[in-house]
């Protein structure tokens, strides 16, 4: 597979993207272009893993040949399900014959890539269909609301002026309600795996968003890391 460099990062409101791949080569070289354009990204080897992923994606980018159960076939569940049935899907092939796009894109995928491809033409894709359905990246936990394609947050209705770090760190918490995040775990889902600055960074960035969004709404673990607080109990 042929990926090309992405010039530069480009701000994606902190969207997270998931790649379901077995190809581990494949998987993680997805994954290095979509973070390296601002996505936060959760990948899976395997439709079971990927199946468990689904509540904290706003995309899935699909292999259609894996190991335990077809891409179309995970697509047709997907689509006939309660949880996520409008989920936008770009699903990724080998094969590039017309019948194998129709036959993808019947089994309900939004878009259609066939290997090998550009890292520009796979982050235009994605970009493109996320712009289709702002409301799934629209967030309300208790008295906030993340609204992820708009770059905006408000807290029991005031709109709050927040940095572009301040907006994707408190995008992606709110992503995860109640789920730990360890602050090195943090500064590669959110700044990147080459950013080359130190866990004092989530520190300063969370006690400005503190000061900014108000108390009980991001809670500090112990030995652990930060987690924003479920709405049953904070904020």
């Amino acid at each position: 597979m042929s990926l090309e460099s992405t010039s530069s990062r480009h701000t994606s409101g902190s969207a997270t993207v998931l790649v379901v791949e077995d190809d581990a080569a494949v998987r993680e070289l997805v994954a290095l272009h979509l973070r390296r354009a601002g996505f936060v990204v959760r990948t899976a080897p395997d439709a079971t893993e990927g199946w468990r992923a689904l509540n904290e994606a706003d995309l899935v980018v699909l292999d259609r040949m894996l190991p335990d159960e077809s891409g179309d076939a995970f697509l047709r569940r997907l689509r006939a399900g309660r949880d996520a049935p409008e989920l936008p899907v770009l699903m990724l092939t080998a094969r590039a014959s017309e019948v194998d796009r129709v036959e993808g894109l019947e089994a309900g995928a939004d878009d259609y890539l066939v290997k090998p491809f550009s890292a520009p033409e796979l982050v235009a894709r994605v970009r493109a269909l996320l712009r289709r359905v702002p409301s799934r990246r629209a967030r309300v936990i208790g008295d906030l609301e993340v609204d992820v394609e708009a770059g905006r947050v408000r807290r029991a209705g005031r709109e709050i002026d927040l940095t572009r770090r301040e907006f994707e760190l408190i995008a992606f918490l709110a992503a995860h309600p109640g789920r730990v995040f360890a602050r090195g775990e943090l500064l590669d889902r959110v700044w990147g795996e080459d950013f080359l600055g130190t866990e004092r960074t989530v520190d300063q960035h969370v006690a400005q968003l503190r000061q900014r969004l108000g108390d009980g709404l991001i809670d500090t673990v112990r030995g652990r890391g930060y987690r924003l607080a479920p709405a049953d109990d904070g904020g």
